[in-house]
């Protein structure tokens, strides 16, 4: 299935698919409120501000699958990350990642392999996917922080590609 045409609810409850952001590079990442890496909304946050206007965006897609970290209404999960955070990038509906339940991207993209060669179910939250324009995913672990140096060289060789095509 390509990532493209799976439908996405977005947290106001609007439908969309990946085709509305397909010459841009997203980093797709399941989020929690209550959990001890929402500090890496502010990393994300920067990411956003820092390459939005050369074709880039974060797409956060919360999950109450991992302790029950994110177990609040869409409203309540809108006003914490913009009210704590400042988040200005897109938020998704609450999703499952794992599970038989998993959303269709998520079976899509617990596909893909990190940089250890393994693939399979997402490991906590804040785990990270950057789709490239190309269709090329690359995975990064809850652990790797959003500003890692290589997380920020394939979000930089993606804008890179589309900026040359």
């Amino acid at each position: 299935m390509d990532l493209r045409d799976i439908p996405l609810t977005t947290i106001d409850g609007e439908t969309t698919t990946l085709a509305e952001y397909d010459d841009r590079v997203v980093l797709v990442v399941n989020v929690a409120s209550r959990c001890g890496l929402p500090p890496q909304y502010e990393k994300l946050e920067a990411l956003q501000r820092e390459y939005g206007d050369r074709g880039f965006t974060v797409l956060g897609f919360p999950c109450n699958q991992f302790a029950g970290q994110e177990p609040g209404s869409s409203e309540d999960i809108k006003s914490f990350c913009s009210m704590t955070y400042g988040v200005t990038f897109p938020l998704m509906a609450k999703v499952k990642v794992n599970g038989r339940k998993r959303h269709p991207l998520y079976v899509e993209l617990t596909k893909v392999p990190d940089a250890a060669g393994k693939a399979g179910r997402v490991t906590w939250n804040f785990e990270k996917f950057v789709l490239l324009p190309d269709g090329e995913v690359a995975r990064f672990r809850p652990n790797v922080q959003p500003d890692d140096p290589a997380v920020l060289a394939v979000i930089e060789r993606g804008l890179a590609e589309a900026a040359a095509a």
